[in-house]
């Protein structure tokens, strides 16, 4: 097992966190640095296999691109186009790889796990109908991958977003850098993917996604301890820097071992993504079971600790506060991710 950055990937992180040094969570979505993070850096890319014209890595590397990406609350559809690529992945598609390789698409994905809320009237080539009440990044995709119901079990079709029977009702989400909408499909023509029933490839999708997730909570985490730790050496109440204080240094030693465990997790989990799959189900249902409770609760604290300047809008925190709260629910609550463990701890 290795838990410790190679020289490559701490190379990787070096550039990706210069990229994102200029982006800014408050400009919202912009398409020319989307653009950018495909072209200059190839990152839509990166997990895709080479005879598609990606990469080639492997989780590792695409979790310390997505760390970076929730440290600098990246806004846009980074992280579902990303979604997309390990669905691809699981089921692999030359025509839509090759396209998402190389940044002409952006795809998105909807949720994979729960059964499908959406019907195929016939095989092949299939017409789908229903409702998606919140899909990630919608508003900004080319394509829709999501799982429907046919007579043969549950297949994965991809679905044209700007198709005729496409109607895309964008949603007020709580977290202002990533955008939600709400997708109702009247008789698309949907490609059908892969060799149906696709359970299993769909099951493999969503356990690398809880990884995904976890990668970018983690970041979010970083992100906020770095800035509360930086604010406590210079902040002064009462004549004293609060860092000198013992409630906020216990406070801020919480925050940091609960940051050196979700790292452990992280790296444990996208280990075994690459290298032994038979204990990534475990690591990832881990990874969610923990990170997503930790992640809000450093996002708050470092929320709180910054005093009346935390609560204002001009100030990031409630930023890092609504990426942490929207990244806990977006594959289910913890309560879910704690039952699967126990599922296949057979406790």
């Amino acid at each position: 097992m290795k838990l410790v950055l190679g020289e490559e990937q701490r190379e990787l992180r070096a550039t990706v966190r210069s990229f994102m040094e200029t982006v800014s969570p408050r400009e919202g979505h912009s398409p020319a640095v989307h653009a950018r993070l495909n072209g200059e850096l190839g990152l839509s890319g990166l997990i895709i296999p080479e005879e598609y014209g990606g990469t080639g890595a492997g989780m590792t590397e695409l979790a310390v691109v997505l760390e970076e990406a929730g440290a600098a609350l990246l806004p846009g559809p980074f992280l579902a186009n990303a979604l997309a690529a390990i669905t691809l992945t699981r089921l692999p598609d030359k025509e839509l790889l090759t396209a998402v390789a190389e940044g002409r698409v952006t795809a998105t994905v909807a949720p994979l796990a729960g059964g499908s809320s959406l019907a195929a009237s016939r095989d092949g080539e299939a017409l789908v109908e229903g409702r998606l009440p919140q899909v990630l990044n919608a508003a900004e995709a080319d394509v829709l991958l999501a799982p429907v119901t046919r007579r043969d079990g549950v297949a994965l079709v991809a679905i044209d977003l700007t198709d005729q029977g496409v109607t895309r009702r964008p949603l007020a989400a709580l977290d202002e850098t990533r955008s939600m909408a709400e997708v109702v499909l009247t008789g698309v023509r949907g490609r059908v993917l892969g060799s149906p029933p696709d359970a299993v490839a769909l099951e493999s999708a969503w356990t690398l996604f809880s990884v995904a997730l976890a990668a970018e909570q983690l970041g979010v985490m970083r992100a906020c301890l770095d800035a509360i730790v930086g604010y406590a050496k210079i902040r002064v109440a009462f004549g004293r820097y609060i860092g000198s204080y013992q409630g906020v240094k216990h406070k801020l030693a919480d925050m940091h071992c609960k940051l050196e465990q979700a790292e452990s997790i992280v790296r444990y989990a996208a280990w075994a993504a690459d290298e032994s799959p038979g204990e990534l189900p475990q690591a990832a249902a881990l990874a969610q079971a923990y990170i997503g409770r930790a992640c809000f609760e450093v996002a708050r604290d470092h929320l709180l600790l910054h005093g009346g300047i935390g609560f204002t809008w001009e100030h990031d925190a409630h930023l890092y506060y609504k990426r942490a709260k929207t990244d806990e629910v977006l594959l289910g609550p913890p309560r879910t991710h704690r039952e699967r463990l126990a599922d296949l701890l057979e406790l």
